[in-house]
């Protein structure tokens, strides 16, 4: 019923909807490329960081479009919950490649086709950065945590290696997840295409499996 709605425009929750509309993406993603190796604990120190390099783009693009928008009615919500983990990313990437991580670590296709989507959907009125920011931040606050603990257990990383699913200096995660949630309904509703909001997180979640398949490709 959910996704019937959303067909027609007709969305009472947009975070639900959106849960709906990618939960077979979800599951292809854990089923995929170098996230897969991660989950199933087979993935190595390398593979890890390649990655965490290539979301890098992606968080960029989508907290500047955040803060582009943060004057606009239907993102203010999302930017009063600043949940930025581009500069946490960049801590981690020093701590697992040293300080010339970007010359060393290189941007691949899949990387850039992201990023370059969040940045042409910041265009306009920005409500479609609803669809990525839950994706990427919802993400981080649920399974983003399960994942920290797989790396802490299977590569040894340390607090410094993970500052990206460290959300202390905010709040407590699962107060956040409620919080942002919220924030994410609130946007939701002031978005004037929801159906479209609805559909760019699939778009958001197939984004993420091709990258995820290219940086497994990389050490293929």
């Amino acid at each position: 019923m959910v996704v019937e709605a959303a067909e027609r425009g007709a969305v009472d929750s947009v975070v639900t909807a959106l849960y709906v509309r990618t939960r077979q993406l979800h599951l292809e993603a854990e089923k995929s490329g170098i996230l897969a190796d991660i989950l199933h604990g087979t993935a190595g120190r390398d593979s890890y960081t390649l990655l965490l390099r290539n979301l890098h783009p992606a968080y960029r693009a989508l907290e500047a479009g955040i803060e582009r928008h943060r004057d606009n009615p239907i993102l203010a919500p999302l930017a009063a919950h600043p949940l930025a983990r581009t500069p946490a990313i960049e801590s981690d990437l020093v701590a697992l490649a040293g300080a010339e991580w970007t010359e060393r670590l290189p941007v691949l296709p899949a990387a850039e086709a992201y990023a370059e989507r969040i940045t042409e959907v910041s265009e306009g009125d920005g409500s479609l950065l609803i669809a990525h920011a839950y994706t990427r931040y919802l993400g981080d606050l649920n399974g983003g945590q399960i994942v920290r603990r797989l790396l802490e257990k299977t590569m040894r990383l340390g607090p410094d290696e993970l500052a990206h699913y460290d959300f202390s200096a905010i709040g407590d995660p699962a107060t956040l997840k409620t919080d942002y949630r919220n924030a994410l309904e609130r946007a939701g509703t002031a978005a004037p295409d929801k159906a479209a909001v609805v559909e760019e997180g699939a778009v958001a979640f197939t984004c993420n499996i091709a990258l995820s398949m290219d940086v497994q490709r990389h050490f293929a």
